[in-house]
């Protein structure tokens, strides 16, 4: 034992343990979310937060030490927003013909996103910093945490929130448009795609890019919108 302590002393403080816990938990979490027909609840993002937050608690290894090993998979996420753009590029014809309905359908859902936490927030009084710090919660956590030290918030809390919220929005987001009765042809794709990405972000637009290549497509673009529109418009408004 003492000599398996150790070993897990020196493995620990390696920038390799943050790459390697990451990239088990979540080849775990997805072979277990295929296993069960990619059911909502088995969402691999959702598991593999918690088994590694489980594993970092558990064993006392400080959370930088963790991310200096995961910022590599975290340098990768920029490159993948932007290969969002190639869905996109794909159906430029439609979306030539539908920008002033998708311009609309965004500025509406980030407004309904937005208000209705705030309005939720300012019902159960709560304190001030934590209401301006829901106000981004459905732009993607780095952006929300830009917003929300730019309008009073807590950037951290605000990460918190756009996280939490991502994770609602994925599972709870086939029941909820199987309850609404959308249809499953492309229409209905683009409306699911459209609506996961503009209040989930890119946790939804990941979920709807496993779905359906229109409602990917569409949340994606859901998601960048979300994202110029919070920035130009949000630290106006509470300015």
């Amino acid at each position: 034992m003492p000599k398996f302590v150790e070993l897990w002393v020196y493995l620990s403080a390696t920038p390799l343990f943050g790459l390697t816990a990451t990239l088990v938990a979540y080849v775990l979490a997805h072979a277990l979310y295929q296993r069960v027909q990619q059911a909502p609840w088995a969402n691999p993002v959702l598991w593999s937060v918690a088994v590694i937050a489980s594993v970092l608690l558990a064993t006392d290894v400080p959370y930088p030490t963790y991310f200096s090993g995961a910022q590599f998979i975290h340098f990768l996420l920029g490159p993948a927003v932007v290969a969002l753009a190639w869905p996109l590029w794909q159906r430029r014809t439609a979306l030539r013909q539908r920008w002033a309905s998708l311009l609309a359908a965004s500025v509406l859902g980030g407004a309904a996103a937005s208000g209705s936490a705030l309005g939720l927030a300012w019902a159960f009084d709560l304190p001030m910093e934590v209401v301006l710090s829901l106000a981004p919660k459905s732009v993607t956590a780095p952006v929300a945490m830009g917003i929300a030290e730019k309008i009073g918030g807590i950037p951290a809390l605000s990460a918190v929130f756009a996280v939490l919220t991502g994770l609602v929005g994925a599972l709870s987001g086939r029941y909820l448009f199987n309850a609404m009765h959308l249809p499953f042809n492309s229409a209905g794709w683009t409306a699911r795609g459209f609506a996961l990405g503009t209040a989930a972000h890119g946790i939804g637009a990941a979920r709807a890019l496993q779905v359906n290549a229109d409602a990917g497509a569409y949340a994606g673009l859901a998601l960048g919108m979300q994202v110029v529109l919070a920035s130009l418009f949000m630290p106006l408004l509470f300015r």
